[in-house]
């Protein structure tokens, strides 16, 4: 016998023996097709938005009245999991798996409207119509383009400094202030917040029917789940720079 063909019948040919699929070989077939990255979108989407909604929910604690409120609560974030993680450990781990599901999501979406491309080399005739199709849908590229940019001058503004002035470590309730007091900040942080109500409100939409569950039944409670989180995320953060802006907050 062989190694690696299965036992000949008499008068018959060696046939090879099957070998199983490596699990890393099946997730790289898996990702490559339209499936693969849908659910690799979906899945990267759900968790974004629920770090979206934390992160929205956590800066409430701008309107508690006492700057100790929002400070303690950034320096509790860094202090999670020790002494067996090092200081910040938590918040570094979360910021990796967040940059991950970050690209992930990116490079799935790309490579989805590459594959759709290819599918339909020929462009519409006569121009396509956009009846079945949303304005969110249409401009889910360009805002997750803007969201993208936005997200590194937000890092920049309040996370790392390097775009504030006025900005202390360990103190996100003064470093708020200091960046919401300038206008075109403000600005920049309400419109941004706009186009990220409309890239979450299409994701949310979408989300379902990526992970297979879309039923004409539930695409009512779908669009309503859709509009009711993006609103509620755009609200909360857009009222951050304006309640600064005209000194609720101060």
């Amino acid at each position: 016998m062989l190694t690696g063909s299965s036992p000949a019948r008499p008068g018959g040919p060696m046939t090879p023996a099957r070998t199983r699929p490596r699990p890393h070989t099946w997730i790289i077939e898996f990702y490559s097709s339209a499936i693969g990255k849908k659910a690799v979108m979906a899945v990267t989407g759900l968790l974004l938005l629920g770090f979206v909604l934390v992160h929205m929910l956590g800066n409430l604690k701008l309107y508690y009245g006492e700057p100790e409120h929002l400070n303690e609560y950034g320096h509790y974030l860094r202090t999670i999991g020790e002494p067996i993680l090092p200081h910040s450990g938590f918040l570094w781990i979360m910021r990796g798996g967040l940059i991950l599901a970050f690209v992930l999501h990116i490079h799935a979406a790309v490579s989805l409207t590459m594959m759709n491309r290819r599918a339909r080399p020929v462009g519409y005739k006569g121009g396509r119509t956009y009846s079945a199709a949303n304005y969110a849908a249409r401009t889910m590229r360009w805002s997750g383009i803007i969201v993208g940019l936005y997200l590194l001058f937000h890092l920049a503004d309040l996370t790392w400094g390097t775009a504030n002035p006025d900005f202390e470590h360990g103190e996100p309730y003064q470093n708020m202030i200091a960046s919401f007091e300038r206008v075109p900040v403000a600005i920049v942080y309400v419109v941004a917040n706009l186009l990220l109500g409309i890239h979450i409100f299409h994701g949310a939409w979408s989300l379902f029917q990526s992970l297979g569950w879309s039923n004409p039944r539930f695409n009512v409670w779908r669009r309503y789940f859709a509009v009711a989180f993006a609103a509620v995320i755009v609200v909360g953060n857009v009222s951050f720079p304006l309640a600064v802006l005209f000194g609720v907050v101060d």
